[in-house]
C-alpha cells in the first residue's frame, strides 16, 4: 500500500507490505510561494513513480492532521466524506488544505483511479478519548458550542509509541510519549491491562502551536501577550506568521530552530543558543511533570521524534532532572506514523 504524508512544505511517500513494514520511503519538498508548487511537485515526481511500480499499489492512505470531533477512525475517502474534510480546512489550512489537494490529484491520477480505495488517517484521532476536563476550553459556552477546544496532535505517532511500549514491556501501565522534532509535544497514555493505549492527556490544543517550545513554533504564550500586539496593530496574519514560522528554537537563539546546530552554537557560548536550549528544557521538564500528573504518576517515558531519538545530552539531562519522579523506564522508540496509518487501514478495511 501507498501512505502519503503531505506537510504543509514536504510530501512524504511509503510503501509498505501487509504488516505495516516500510519497504521505501522518500521525500520531497514543494513552495507554495514558487514555481515548484504541490501539484506541480506531484505531476514531475508522482506521475513516473506510479507508472514505475509494479505490482500498482492496492490501497493507499493518507495522512490528515486535523479530524475535528467527527472523525476519529481511519475512514474510507468518499465524496461525501471529502466535502466534510473540506469544511475542517480552516483548523490546520497549513496541513489540511495540501493534504486534500494530494488527495484529489491521486484520486483522479493514481493507478486504477476509479476503484482503489483512498483512505485517511488522523493525527488528532488518538486524543479522542480525552475526558471534557482534559479538552475543554475556560472559555464561553458560546465559543465551545463552535468546537473551540483542545484537539490534541501528533496522536498517529504516540498511539505507535503506546502499542510499541505496550508489546514490549507489559507491566508498563502510565507512559508519558515525548515526540520531539521540529514539532513537539507529549502525550500521557494509559494502558490497559490487555495492552489497549489510550491518550489522557496532551500538550498540543486546538492547534499544533500550544505546548512546547519547537523549531519555530512559540508554544504556549500568555494570550493577554497577543492581545497587546493586536492592539499595537499587527495583523492577523503577521500573527501567524511570526508565531508558526519566527518564534521557538530559532525565535529564541536567532540563530536556528535545529537542536544539533543550537548544540555546537552553545559549546562555542553562543548566548541565544544557550538560552534557546535552557528553555526548550525548562518548559520540556514542566510538561512531563504535568503528564505525570494527569497519569497519578508515571512507569516509563518514551523519546520519539528526531531531538528525542538522537539527543544524547538531553536524555541524560532529563533522566537527572527529573529523577525525584522515583523508578522510571526511559526508552527511544523511533516514530512510524506511516507503519501506523497502514496497519491501521488494513485493520479498518478487514
Amino acid at each position: 500500500m501507498l501512505v502519503v504524508n503531505t506537510g504543509s512544505s514536504s510530501v512524504k511517500l511509503a510503501l509498505c507490505d501487509a504488516s505495516g513494514t516500510r519497504r521505501w520511503q522518500e521525500q520531497r519538498s514543494w513552495d507554495a510561494t514558487g514555481a515548484t508548487g504541490l501539484q506541480g511537485l506531484l505531476e514531475q515526481w508522482l506521475t513516473q513513480l506510479l507508472a514505475s511500480w509494479e505490482p500498482a499499489p492496492m490501497l493507499v492512505a493518507h495522512r490528515l492532521v486535523h479530524g475535528g470531533a467527527r472523525f476519529t477512525a481511519p475512514t474510507r475517502l468518499t465524496d461525501e466524506v471529502l466535502v466534510q474534510l473540506e469544511e475542517l480546512v480552516p483548523l490546520a489550512p497549513l496541513h489540511n488544505g495540501p493534504a486534500l489537494a494530494a488527495i484529489r490529484w491521486l484520486r483522479e491520477h493514481g493507478p486504477d483511479s476509479s476503484r482503489l480505495p483512498h483512505w485517511a488517517c488522523f493525527d488528532t484521532a488518538f486524543h479522542a478519548s480525552l475526558d471534557a476536563a482534559a479538552f475543554s476550553y475556560a472559555i464561553p459556552a458560546a465559543w465551545r458550542a463552535q468546537g473551540l477546544r483542545r484537539y490534541g496532535f501528533h496522536g498517529l505517532n504516540h498511539q505507535h509509541i503506546g502499542a510499541t511500549v505496550a508489546q514490549r514491556e507489559p507491566a508498563v501501565r502510565r507512559l508519558i510519549s515525548c515526540h520531539l522534532g521540529a514539532g513537539c509535544s507529549l502525550c500521557a497514555i494509559a494502558i490497559s491491562a490487555d495492552g489497549i493505549p489510550a491518550s489522557v492527556d496532551t500538550t498540543m490544543g486546538f492547534t499544533p502551536l500550544e505546548g512546547l517550545v519547537m523549531a519555530s513554533r512559540s508554544g504556549s504564550v500568555d494570550p493577554g501577550l497577543l492581545l497587546h500586539l493586536l492592539r499595537q496593530g499587527m495583523s492577523a496574519s503577521e500573527l501567524d506568521r511570526a508565531l508558526n514560522r519566527e518564534s521557538g528554537l530559532l525565535g529564541l537563539s536567532g540563530l536556528s530552530g535545529d537542536m544539533r546546530e543550537l548544540r555546537q552554537a552553545a559549546g562555542e557560548e553562543h548566548p541565544g543558543a544557550k538560552l534557546a536550549i535552557a528553555v526548550f528544557r525548562h518548559r520540556l521538564l514542566q510538561g512531563i511533570a504535568a503528564m505525570a500528573a494527569s497519569l497519578g504518576g508515571v512507569d516509563a517515558i518514551a523519546l520519539t521524534g528526531g531531538i528525542g531519538e538522537h539527543d544524547d545530552q538531553l536524555t541524560s539531562e532529563l533522566e537527572q532532572a527529573l529523577a525525584w519522579l522515583g523508578p522510571v523506564r526511559w526508552l527511544r522508540i523511533p516514530a512510524d506514523e506511516e507503519g501506523t496509518m497502514a496497519r491501521q487501514c488494513l485493520g479498518a478495511q478487514a
